[in-house]
């Protein structure tokens, strides 16, 4: 299993309409063929000192493995979120673990 875990940092300049089209638009990415995951949200309320909580939206997504991923990278739902959403946030960071 691969999760692709993405934090976003979104403009604050963003209405709550365009915030909940981004989280909408994140949510439809579970219609890759290749996705067996997705959960979407905001900051918990655990609020440690070792927690970050300074992102707007994070989304997490499970895949059966690389193959998976890396044709999720590359399908219509996916590039078309980053064409429709990339100016919506000012820091995205990323991380990949199997």
């Amino acid at each position: 299993m691969l999760v692709h875990t993405v934090l976003f940092w979104l403009d604050r300049n963003l209405s709550e309409a365009d915030r909940a089209a981004f989280v909408a638009d994140l949510e439809a990415l579970r219609g890759i063929p290749s996705v067996r995951f997705v959960q979407v949200g905001q900051p918990s309320a655990t609020n440690r000192p070792v927690v970050d909580r300074t992102y707007d939206v994070g989304v997490a997504v499970h895949f059966d493995d690389l193959k998976g991923h890396d044709e999720y990278q590359v399908h219509p739902l996916h590039t078309g979120f980053l064409q429709r959403n990339s100016s919506k946030w000012v820091r995205v960071l990323i991380y990949d673990f199997e």
